[in-house]
Parts: C-alpha cells; structure tokens; sequence
C-alpha cells in the first residue's frame, strides 16, 4: 500500500494517521489485494492528501496517511469497506498493530 514516494502535502496545519504492524505469514496475496484497494479507495476520499508507507522483510510495516481534518479520518475510518478490512486485519493478517493521529503543526523538507 504506497504511492510513489513522499506524499505531497500541503502547508501546514493538517493530520496524519500513523499505522505501525506487524505482519503475520498469513494470505500475502489477499492482504495485498486489500492494501491496493485500500489505497484506491482512500484516495477517492474528501479530506484525502497522500500517504506514505514501507514494510521490512520481517512483516514490520508504518504507513503514514495525511488528511485535511479529525473529521476526514473519522469518516474514512468508518467507510464500509474499509471497516472490514479493519476487521479482516485484526482476525487474519496482523499480530500486533498500532494506530495513531496527530496534527502536523510544522513540516519542511528537499525536494
């Protein structure tokens, strides 16, 4: 689940969910069809900005997606379709995850 690089985002202030997991070896083919669709429908998303996302050899993965408001990641976090791969996840696919939202208040880079 990535798009291609760093997410273009705007200035500053906006919100980023932080989803930090462990994978498990369970169904790798379904779990990325998932993340692909996921991703297709995140971006279909009002509030949507871009996301950000990596996972090591071992399963550990962070996916970073930023959102203009508290009120876009409530509504895309309780999006039908995303709601059962939320359930889908916590019964088949990860071992431990963690989520997270904070507002990014300062950023600043190279491009």
């Amino acid at each position: 689940m990535s798009d291609s690089g760093f997410a273009q985002t705007p200035q500053p202030p906006y919100y980023a969910v932080m989803f930090t997991s462990q994978r498990n070896d369970q169904d790798p083919q379904g779990y990325a069809a998932t993340a692909d669709r996921m991703l297709e429908l995140a971006r279909q998303q009002p509030g949507y900005l871009g996301v950000e996302s990596v996972r090591d050899a071992n399963g550990f993965g962070i996916t970073i997606s930023y959102w203009e408001s508290q009120d876009a990641i409530s509504q895309w976090r309780a999006h039908g379709e995303h709601r059962v791969a939320q359930e889908q996840g916590k019964l088949d696919w990860y071992e431990h995850f963690e989520a997270r939202v904070a507002v990014v208040e300062r950023a600043w880079g190279k491009r």
